[in-house]
């Protein structure tokens, strides 16, 4: 009974699939060439392939139903090379007839790049090839055989087929938040590989200091007393007078009790020579000077993605509690415009957060791990949301607090909440009606919470301001309100401080007015009951 019972739920589940997916074409919705090739017959519809390579590339010309038209050659990628292919091509189109074509250039890495845009720019239909569609398309073929002249035929059979698509161009400011974040990603992993390093080196310079302080980088005080002092001993020949005084002259804000602390370390620590102790410290200061021009570049470039994400849609995540300029930022540039997805599971289909399946007769595995093959870095920049929603949104914690009762494993539990969140940031993001989502009964101001990040990155305030008037346009109808309530009750605390903060205080008033809302309406507003 349990068996049939099963067949039939998996043969409903093979039905029920073949139904919902209800495809009418087979080819790859940016690939199919299929109504062009009718139109012109398969004999004057021509496909130029490229396999790229660093400074060269193999090309040829065949049409639809293979006949080659051009041999395999070698392009060198310079400029005269690429305008006699283009003159090559031009008389192939003219001697064979050709009345429609595409070219198709594998993407390698960043090499495909020279001889697409070379190719785009002469006014040809230049697409992309996956590597792995070619060689699922080389190995029946040529087992065992991979060259550049098998690897062209198989790109052929990829573009006949509808894998030669098209690449979307992101513009701006999306192209520059892609770039900026990825760069900023590389620096913030770099920097994290050096703090190991300094902290491998002061140990052995100095064992058991870094031991002190939970986060050593957090603070300048900590590396600054032993950039200073070179051993324990010299600490204590400073003492507390001294560090102090060494603390303040390079106006290093500090606490009493983290001297006394380092004090009672260099008291108990070895007095020792410590071997190589000076070529330690003469290593980790010169990271520590790298690390912190990384860190340096790194609140730049998160200046810089906070003024791209306030000219985008994407400004309006910032509601959502958990969720700061620089992951929205991220996941602006790896999604681009909202409007090229048509659902939610667009977002998630892209990203492969969805389960490998297995079906075949009536067996049906369509519980498995998340697929492999996938956009990876939208991958991470949802699963970084995932688990800052877990740990700072109540309702997304509560549900992950509920999956870790129930012993669901944590990569899962994230998983579920990458795809509820993009529910969310479909609607968020694409719509402009008020949001009732659960995570949205306590929302952040976007205003306040864009305030403080350029605060704590002490943007100019020229800057600060012009993101300000650029946020306000991408704010929904329905939130100024609130975000004029806030800005209102901020400006009312600079002008009580009488110090400090005064600039913020005399150019809020311009953005209550761009929110329509004045000081006076909104401060009555405020304090109605």
């Amino acid at each position: 009974m349990v068996s049939s019972a099963r067949t039939r739920r998996r043969g409903r589940s093979k039905s029920s699939s073949r139904n919902a997916r209800n495809r009418t074409n087979l080819q790859k919705p940016n690939g199919v060439i299929g109504p062009r090739v009718q139109r012109v017959g398969g004999e004057r519809f021509a496909i130029v392939c490229v396999d790229p390579a660093k400074h060269r590339s193999e090309w040829m010309m065949a049409d639809y139903f293979g006949n080659v038209l051009i041999q395999p050659q070698t392009l060198e990628h310079k400029a005269v090379f690429f305008k006699l292919a283009v003159e090559q091509i031009r008389q192939a189109q003219e001697q064979h007839h050709i009345q429609d074509m595409i070219v198709v250039v594998e993407r390698t890495g960043n090499y495909y790049l020279p001889p697409k845009r070379a190719f785009a720019s002469a006014g040809f239909d230049t697409r992309t090839v996956h590597p792995f569609a070619t060689k699922q398309y080389r190995q029946p073929a040529d087992p065992g055989n991979k060259t550049d002249e098998t690897d062209l035929y198989a790109q052929h059979r990829a573009a006949v087929a509808g894998f030669g698509l098209y690449e979307f161009e992101l513009e701006s400011p999306y192209r520059e938040l892609r770039f900026r974040a990825r760069h900023r990603r590389n620096l913030v992993e770099n920097a994290a590989a050096l703090a190991c390093r300094i902290r491998d080196h002061l140990h052995l310079a100095m064992p058991g200091y870094a031991d002190l302080f939970d986060r050593l980088f957090e603070f300048p005080a900590p590396l600054a007393m032993a950039r200073r002092c070179d051993s324990p001993a010299m600490m204590l020949q400073l003492g507390q007078i001294g560090l102090s005084q060494y603390l303040r002259d390079n106006k290093i804000r500090h606490r009493g009790r983290t001297i006394d602390r380092v004090l009672a370390w260099a008291a108990q620590a070895t007095h020792d020579d410590i071997q190589d102790g000076p070529m330690h410290y003469a290593i980790w200061t010169d990271l520590h000077e790298l690390y912190q021009h990384f860190r340096r570049k790194t609140s730049n470039l998160e200046q810089q993605l906070a003024s791209g994400l306030a000219r985008t849609p994407y400004v309006r995540l910032l509601a959502i509690p958990g969720i700061n300029v620089v992951s929205a930022a991220e996941l602006a540039g790896e999604m681009g415009p909202i409007k090229r997805y048509a659902n939610a599971n667009a977002i998630t289909g892209r990203s492969g957060l969805y389960p490998s399946r297995h079906q075949s007769d009536q067996t049906d595995y369509d519980s498995g791990p998340i697929i492999r093959q996938a956009n990876r870095r939208l991958r991470c920049a949802l699963m970084r949301i995932a688990d800052n929603l877990a740990c700072h949104c109540n309702y997304y914690r509560g549900q992950a607090e509920v999956d870790q009762t129930r012993g669901v494993d944590k990569r899962a539990s994230r998983v579920k909440i990458a795809k509820r969140f993009s529910r969310l940031a479909l609607a968020c993001v694409a719509g402009d009606e008020p949001m009732r989502h659960p995570c949205f009964q306590q929302p952040d101001s976007i205003l306040e919470k864009l305030r403080r990040f350029h605060h704590d990155h002490e943007t100019p305030i020229g800057c600060l301001m012009e993101d300000l008037h650029a946020t306000v346009p991408q704010l929904p109808y329905n939130t100024r309100h609130h975000e004029a309530q806030v800005v209102a009750a901020v400006l009312e605390k600079q002008t009580e401080r009488h110090r400090g903060g005064v600039a913020i205080g005399e150019l809020l008033p311009a953005v209550l007015a761009r929110l329509g809302v004045n000081t006076t309406t909104s401060k009555e507003n405020r304090d109605r009951p």
